[in-house]
């Protein structure tokens, strides 16, 4: 089981570095309870909302590169989340985004239920 979530967690980090829609689709849970922050947006809430927010990030002129580090997950039952830090790598920019990403067992997958980003003030 442990295994299954890391690669759905895996999964959501390729298809957002290979700006991949149908990928990103696929990772997500398509629900009205669906819920994603990105670092400096506002809340949004259900998979059509949240899927109109990757087409636009994904049309931007940003490439990032994600190094995954400080993970930490838990499982309790049909739900899963991981917490972790995304190191960015952007051009010559790099940066540290705080992230949570909460998954759901439907069947035999996990899906994304929760996303939530913010950004690691530089001390």
């Amino acid at each position: 089981m442990t295994d299954e979530v890391m690669l759905a967690n895996q999964a959501f980090y390729d298809a957002h570095e290979r700006r991949d829609l149908n990928a990103m689709a696929a990772v997500w849970e398509h629900s009205d309870r669906a819920c994603c922050t990105h670092p400096g947006w506002p809340i949004l809430r259900t998979w059509p909302v949240i899927e109109e927010s990757w087409r636009r990030i994904f049309a931007g002129t940003g490439r990032n590169q994600f190094i995954v580090t400080n993970e930490q997950m838990q499982i309790v039952g049909d739900v899963a989340w991981i917490s972790l830090d995304e190191n960015l790598v952007d051009g010559g920019m790099t940066g540290t985004i705080a992230a949570t990403n909460m998954f759901v067992r439907a069947g035999s997958e996990w899906k994304m239920i929760l996303h939530h980003g913010s950004p690691v003030a530089s001390l």
